[in-house]
């Protein structure tokens, strides 16, 4: 029985998982710079480590309520396209193992063509968790977007 390891995080009361060998680091919130005719929900860049790195808002992305940065904030990093992208979550303090019989496919209500970043749901006793691929939360032509905005700069 497989078994594989997610890193836990918040959007507002809900939790969401991401397979932790997609994820190559969790920073605390940092302000971003803004940056001119962008989507929406990139909430700008900012310098991690040396590398100019675009910030993307999963509230503003999934339209969820936003609600205020705090102490517990976190920035998820990940290669999206080579290239490294922030992802704002309301907290990111765990990290559970999930066997493959605790993980169901996501119900066809929520798994049509735009929700191809939910991998699945995870079942832990009393609490579901909605798996993501964070690579694809982002459309071809946001990623292009994405792309040039770290090119330019």
């Amino acid at each position: 029985m497989a078994e594989k390891q997610y890193v836990i995080f918040k959007l507002g009361n809900e939790e969401y998982g991401v397979d932790i060998m997609n994820v190559k680091e969790i920073s605390e919130y940092k302000p971003s710079v803004k940056v001119p005719n962008t989507p929406k929900f990139v909430d700008g860049i900012i310098n991690l480590r040396g590398d100019i790195t675009p910030i993307i808002n999963l509230k503003k992305r999934f339209n969820l309520e936003e609600t205020e940065i705090n102490s517990d904030t976190r920035i998820i990093v990940i290669h999206v396209k080579n290239r490294q992208v922030g992802f704002v979550v309301d907290e990111a303090s765990q990290v559970l193992r999930l066997s493959e019989e605790n993980i169901e496919q996501a119900p066809e209500l929520i798994a049509g063509v735009d929700k191809k970043y939910i991998t699945g749901v995870g079942k832990l006793k009393d609490r579901i968790v909605l798996l993501l691929n964070l690579e694809e939360v982002l459309s071809d032509d946001e990623k292009e977007k994405i792309q040039h905005i770290q090119q330019n700069i």
